[in-house]
């Protein structure tokens, strides 16, 4: 058993999918706001490890999804990060952190690998409201 740091919108739907995944497999879950935690660039860059800087967005932004940002075209970190600082909604979750380590996203296959994830139906991390109107902000 995992004790696990899952920074989430609450309310959204894909995030209490995770989160209860996550139990199921015995894991510990403390569920945090991705949206009113005190965001700095230090504190959210160790979640996005290797990836891409366009990897770090949350691809359901209605600032994504309205082509006002264009993840493929932000390469610089420092830019990337402070947009996601001013506008958390940007930042692609959730946000996991176990005993130190940290990621972004949930990637089934990894997580199962890291803490392990009892056998479910894939949930992923696309919208299963993609065609409607996003989710109210809490």
């Amino acid at each position: 058993m995992a004790h696990v740091v899952f920074y989430e919108k609450p309310g959204c739907v894909n995030n209490t999918r995770q989160k209860r995944l996550l139990e199921r497999s015995g894991h510990l879950v403390e569920a945090r706001n991705l949206l009113t935690a005190a965001w700095t660039p230090a504190a959210l860059r160790p979640f996005f490890g290797g990836l891409a800087v366009a990897a770090w967005f949350n691809r359901a932004a209605p600032q994504v999804k309205s082509g006002e940002v264009i993840p493929e075209r932000i390469t610089d970190e420092a830019d990337a990060l402070a947009m996601m600082c001013a506008n958390p909604l940007l930042i692609r979750r959730p946000l996991i952190e176990v005993d130190g380590t940290r990621a972004a996203g949930f990637d089934e296959a990894a997580i199962a690998a890291w803490i392990g994830l009892a056998a479910a139906p894939p949930i992923g991390e696309d919208c299963p409201k993609s065609d409607a109107e996003p989710c109210p902000t809490p």
